[in-house]
């Protein structure tokens, strides 16, 4: 133990001490304020959403947000979501309707999409009935929406043919047919098809272009629409859609298209994150979506999209049908977690550990210094058991040896004195042992108890090292 202290006090030894300690307080400053690298997985590849995220990553990175993007992208938003599964992302773009995570909850709507099946007037196509044996044109063939569409023509006895030669179509049937954008309004002129159907929102500059292509092949410039009726009793039966209203002039006002209120129904592309994500990087990446929106928007019109899920508590948030973070629910609610709050488990822990390491240290350098004490004290106790043994001994050979015994002690003390810092008292006292044993061997001398040996032996003690006082 008095190998360790002697150790312990060296002064390169307590800078190494400062110098780990400071080290440590760096590593965890360091630790507290990295930025929190999350990886999104990312579909559909042909979609809009890959061009939000990047736009979205590109803008973390260049505010030096203490929140980082790593995009790994997927063909179909069936991949993405099971990535989100597997725990291989934190985040990911899902469409429920196709594939839910069961670990995944939602942060933000990327975009939501209506059905949109519409036709010259003269089709007289307005509810999903009308459809039996009907071509529909569509344009970009995506699995996701044809999901949607096959799922809403089977509530209503109808199923998509499989193959198209040609023809009149078997009762309850219907056929998709590829078209490009640029040949739909020929395709419904020439009625290869009867209508088209699409899968997107309503407000995309791309709607707009579909609508006004059917108007283009109706006389009358008066495009129909498919009415859901009772969309709320589908989207009860498939809790994954969700009730779309197209208002009135939607895609224009002279004439206005649609008349009326037209009712859909739609899925939506959603930001998810693990549920095990913390609650407040949930927050973080909401509200920096949010706030750096306007900005996305520059670089990708697709940002203007982006929106929060809709509910009508806190309660109803957590336990919808397709539930919302609670760390997004922390945003929306303006209860984001303080500082303190985020981290007053550590606080509380590095206080504890501080304080228990602190009395650690206390401990040591009070026992520390108990041992310079005693060790002072054993020679100081020795010196007097010299002087002691110096009045009583007549042995010359002897009292040489004590003399040696006491230069030893007295550079002993000497050095304890200079390396560490002692208490005035122990030193004075250790003084005057050092006098008290050097005085009585000088006595034994000067009686001239030892004979012709004593003025050699007086020298000696005489002579016997620096004097402390």
């Amino acid at each position: 133990m008095r190998r360790f202290g002697k150790l312990l006090l060296r002064p390169e030894i307590v800078f190494l001490i400062l110098a780990i300690g400071l080290g440590l307080a760096a590593a965890g400053a360091y630790w507290a304020s990295r930025a929190t690298v999350l990886t999104v997985a990312v579909a559909p590849r042909d979609g809009t959403e890959p061009a939000v995220i990047q736009a979205y990553a590109d803008a973390l990175a260049k505010r030096h947000k203490e929140i980082r993007l790593k995009i790994l992208p997927f063909d179909d938003v069936r991949d993405s979501a099971e990535a989100l599964r597997d725990g291989r992302a934190d985040l990911a773009v899902v469409r429920p309707d196709v594939a839910l995570p069961d670990n995944g909850l939602t942060l933000a709507i990327l975009r939501d999409q209506a059905m949109i099946i519409a036709s010259p007037e003269a089709s007289e196509i307005t509810r999903f009935p009308d459809l039996d044996r009907k071509r529909l044109a569509i344009l970009a063939h995506r699995d996701a929406d044809e999901t949607l569409i096959r799922s809403m023509l089977a509530h209503y006895g109808l199923t998509l043919a499989s193959q198209d030669k040609g023809g009149p179509l078997p009762p309850r049937q219907v056929a998709l047919v590829e078209v490009a954008e640029a040949d739909l309004t020929a395709a419904l002129t020439r009625k290869e098809v009867d209508a088209v159907v699409s899968v997107i929102a309503p407000t995309a500059p791309t709607a707009q272009r579909i609508v006004e292509s059917v108007q283009a092949a109706s006389r009358s410039r008066k495009v129909a629409f498919v009415d859901v009726e009772n969309a709320d009793a589908i989207v009860a039966r498939m809790p994954r859609l969700q009730m779309v209203s197209m208002p009135a002039e939607t895609f224009g006002g002279s004439p206005k298209v649609p008349e009326e209120d037209v009712h859909t129904v739609g899925a939506s592309y959603r930001l998810m994150a693990r549920a095990s994500l913390s609650r407040s990087v949930a927050a973080d990446v909401t509200q920096h979506l949010f706030e750096l929106r306007s900005g996305m928007a520059n670089v990708t019109a697709a940002a203007d999209y982006v929106q929060a899920p809709a509910y009508e508590s806190t309660s109803g948030a957590t336990s919808a049908r397709l539930p919302i973070h609670p760390g997004a629910v922390d945003y929306f609610e303006r209860e984001q977690q303080s500082f303190v709050e985020r981290y007053e488990t550590w606080i509380y822990l590095v206080a504890f550990l501080g304080g228990g390491i602190g009395s650690a240290f206390a401990w040591v350098g009070q026992r520390l210094s108990r041992l310079r004490r005693e060790r002072i004290e054993e020679a100081t106790d020795r010196l007097l058991a010299i002087r002691q043994e110096a009045q009583d001994s007549p042995d010359p050979a002897r009292l040489v040896t004590l003399a040696r015994e006491i230069d030893d002690l007295a550079g002993d003390i000497a050095r304890h004195a200079l390396e560490r810092p002692t208490e005035g008292r122990t030193l004075s006292a250790a003084a005057i042992a050092i006098d008290a044993a050097r005085s009585t061997i000088k006595r034994a001398i000067a009686v001239g108890r030892h004979g012709d040996d004593a003025p050699a032996l007086a020298g000696q003690t005489v002579t016997a090292g620096p004097e402390l006082s």
